[in-house]
């Protein structure tokens, strides 16, 4: 699915560069997550076919029960998914919502509103990743773990398809906590744009973290600040795509933002001041890393992404 991207001109105006909004908090899933869990989701119910010696085949690694652990936008993107997959399918797929006990409660009564469909539950717990991991341990059960798992790197190609159509494009700026939507931007850039779009494009890839977690932008960028950020969506910490990341962000000349309250509660209102749009705190986090990049001196001649995450 399409989601709007266009620019802003009092926006552009107050900035001196002119910024295209993306909006994925328009997807139907919710979120730039409805990218990934989809294809995901998609993969593991299809199974893989592996051709033996003597020419016969064999579907292996098919789940039909899944699991994932979420602090939001992912889980809303997996329940929606597997409704989607049911409504179309012959072969219903279950899935368990794992999400922690401290989760915002307009998450939490949201992702309760959607759920339609009686093989998908929705569970608290006091440590839902560590659950998730003893589902998949225990059972023929697939925890959908964008942070790891190389195949959620695929939905995201899509994306960087509609991002290069949008021209003279110099930057991107996205929210990041595993680092997964980032990564798969810069491989498709570098990798995939020339032979499938023959005019490609190399953005410069901009991660954007927050006080409380910033494992990645830790590297280009230093905290001034300790404290719990309201956007609650950044959660990790451990950074499995780190190493990838670095490398990601280095040769596409773009960089790491740590970006206080302060500044995310500033973003929010420029968004809703000049575009007469109300965006979430983890969102305004693209907004908040570009400002901080012009304040620091950054310079930008073409036109610069901010990624509009969702949830």
């Amino acid at each position: 699915m399409k989601t709007p991207q266009q620019s802003y001109p009092e926006l552009n105006k107050i900035l001196g560069i002119e910024v295209y909004l993306k909006r994925e908090d328009q997807h139907k899933y919710g979120s730039h997550k409805g990218r990934s869990i989809p294809v995901m989701i998609k993969k593991y119910a299809k199974g893989e076919i592996v051709t033996h010696e003597d020419g016969s085949e064999e579907i292996i690694n098919i789940f039909k029960k899944f699991v994932i652990s979420s602090s939001g936008n992912s889980a809303l993107a997996a329940i929606e998914s597997v409704q989607a997959h049911n409504r179309n399918n012959g072969e219903p797929v279950e899935l368990t919502v794992y999400v922690g006990m401290h989760i915002d409660n307009e998450k939490l009564k949201r992702l309760k509103t959607i759920i339609e469909d009686p093989k998908i539950k929705l569970e608290q717990t006091a440590r839902p990743r560590q659950t998730a991991f003893q589902a998949e341990k225990n059972g023929d059960v697939k925890n959908l773990r964008q942070s790891t798992d190389d195949n959620a790197l695929l939905g995201y190609y899509e994306l960087a398809d509609e991002l290069n159509r949008i021209p003279n494009l110099q930057a991107i700026f996205i929210p990041t906590s595993s680092g997964t939507t980032a990564q798969a931007l810069g491989e498709a850039f570098v990798n995939i744009a020339p032979s499938a779009w023959g005019g490609a494009q190399h953005p410069q890839i901009h991660i954007v973290q927050t006080t409380s977690c910033h494992p990645i932008a830790e590297v280009f960028d230093t905290p001034n600040s300790e404290e719990k950020s309201i956007a609650g969506a950044i959660v990790d910490n451990i950074a499995h795509r780190k190493e990838k990341m670095i490398d990601a962000i280095k040769n596409s000349h773009g960089s790491g933002w740590i970006v206080t309250n302060e500044e995310i509660l500033e973003a929010q209102k420029l968004v809703k001041d000049t575009c007469n749009i109300q965006i979430s705190t983890n969102s305004a986090l693209s907004i908040a890393g570009l400002t901080k990049a012009l304040k620091n001196g950054g310079k930008f001649d073409g036109v610069v992404v901010c990624v509009i995450t969702g949830m």
